[in-house]
């Protein structure tokens, strides 16, 4: 069975960082591409991230410079460091296997874990 775990999320203040977990289960996470989204409260999912299995890593504008993607294939996960947090980062935060190469759909994600940028 196909699993995505997220975890790491959590309350931050404004310039602070989080490391986000998402523990992949039933299939080898070295064989896929892999993306980060979010949607914040009220509004839809916006793609954030992306990194293929050569491990090259795409970002959405709004977080390029701020956030990095990584795996590690021998642990099975793939992380998001986040830094310097802004307000507007909060929302759920999942992690999702495509179903192909880039630009393919989604076939998995996980259910999230929540970020919380306030003072």
């Amino acid at each position: 069975e196909v699993r995505l775990v997220e975890s790491g999320g959590g309350v931050v203040q404004p310039g602070g960082s989080l490391t986000l977990s998402c523990a992949a289960s039933g299939f080898p996470l070295s064989n896929y591409d892999m993306t980060w989204a979010r949607q914040a409260p009220g509004k839809g999912p916006e793609w954030i991230s992306a990194m293929d299995i050569n491990n090259t890593t795409y970002y959405a504008n709004s977080v390029r410079g701020r956030f990095t993607i990584s795996r590690d294939n021998a642990k099975n996960t793939l992380y998001l460091q986040l830094n310097t947090l802004k307000p507007e980062d909060t929302g759920l935060y999942y992690c999702t296997r495509l179903s192909g190469g880039m630009g393919t759909p989604d076939d998995y994600w996980g259910q999230g874990t929540q970020v919380i940028v306030s003072t």
